[in-house]
């Protein structure tokens, strides 16, 4: 996916207004009416989230006579997984590092708490 490409995906999804019509489209295609309807906006203000929505290649609308239905593209959502999963497998390697680090620390210091036991048993005797 062109950086581009993912910028406008990511930016369609950055208003929760358009997330929630995403959401209603994963059901099944619908008309624009019946997307509104849960909406406290006016339809030109659906229309333009629709829009922005297209424009990313999240969905798709079509004419059939008088209904427009509009459905959901899973495409960019499957490039925005692929990206975060490309940072999560980085995180995932650093956060290994880190755990071997702490449990390498850990191991050292149980070594040295023996060591000074050891010595403190010793000078007892």
């Amino acid at each position: 996916m062109q950086p581009d490409r993912l910028s406008a995906t990511f930016a369609a999804l950055s208003d929760p207004t358009r997330r929630a019509i995403l959401a209603r489209l994963a059901s099944g295609e619908t008309s624009v009416l019946k997307l509104a309807e849960p909406f406290e906006i006016s339809l030109p203000a659906v229309s333009k989230h629709l829009k922005v929505l297209e424009r990313a290649g999240l969905i798709e609308r079509s004419r059939e006579a008088q209904w427009r239905p509009c459905r959901l593209q899973a495409n960019p959502l499957k490039d925005i997984a692929d990206w975060v999963e490309y940072y999560r497998r980085h995180w995932e390697e650093s956060f290994d590092k880190l755990d071997r680090y702490l449990k390498e620390l850990q191991r050292k210091s149980k070594s040295q708490e023996i060591q000074r036991k050891e010595k403190k048993d010793g000078r007892k005797t």
